[in-house]
């Protein structure tokens, strides 16, 4: 069944029905799959669309441009990494900050290694625009305040948000080491990594 299409701002149209809304899914599928095989640069619309087996216009329809299709891929992940972190901390203990972290660095390692297109555009496209207002690193540490702060019963407050978006930025940084070292991500790195995130976190958690 493919998977759900965002609501993205990039849209050029919503998709109202269901048969549109598997065309949208289809192309982003299609788009994530010619990133891992192309990369960025060679990336075309028209390769897109003969991937997903659409006409060209059905693509133009919904992006105008391949930087619009790669951001609306972007949001579809990070909106598929939010709920599943909201399943792992369902199944954790409420309070433990500690086991939480552990399912936000494992389940971003698990789609990292295997969901098409993740390793290059994860929650935002390979070369950010310079002085663009959208932040994918300010957006994903907002979407971790929230759910964090759901699973340890307070609230997303400016203390909490401000080391969940400096955690963010250290681990976007070393990941990045850890899988230019190791295409599956070098153990010792991201051990590192982990315990990193913890020591810092612990000053506002503990």
């Amino acid at each position: 069944m493919p998977s759900q299409p965002p609501v993205s701002p990039n849209l050029r149209r919503a998709p109202v029905q269901q048969r549109s809304a598997d065309r949208l899914a289809r192309i982003l599928d299609s788009c994530a799959g010619l990133l891992d095989e192309t990369g960025y640069e060679q990336l075309t619309t028209r390769a897109v669309a003969e991937r997903a087996e659409v006409p060209i216009g059905s693509v133009y329809r919904f992006f105008s441009n391949k930087r619009a299709l790669v951001d609306a891929l972007a949001l579809r992940n990070l909106d598929a990494y939010a709920d599943r972190i909201a399943a792992r901390l369902a199944g954790l203990p409420a309070g433990d900050w500690r086991a939480a972290i552990d399912a936000v660095l494992d389940e971003y390692l698990a789609m990292k290694r295997s969901v098409p297109g993740f390793a290059l555009v994860d929650f935002g496209p390979p070369f950010p625009v310079e002085g663009a207002a959208d932040d994918a690193n300010r957006r994903l540490a907002d979407r971790l305040a929230v759910l964090l702060a759901g699973h340890l019963g307070r609230r997303p407050d400016e203390g909490l948000s401000r080391a969940i978006l400096v955690s963010v930025e250290a681990a976007d940084a070393l990941l990045q080491l850890a899988f230019r070292t190791d295409p599956s991500g070098d153990a010792a790195i991201i051990a590192e990594t982990r315990t990193l995130v913890r020591s810092y976190l612990a000053q506002t958690l503990d």
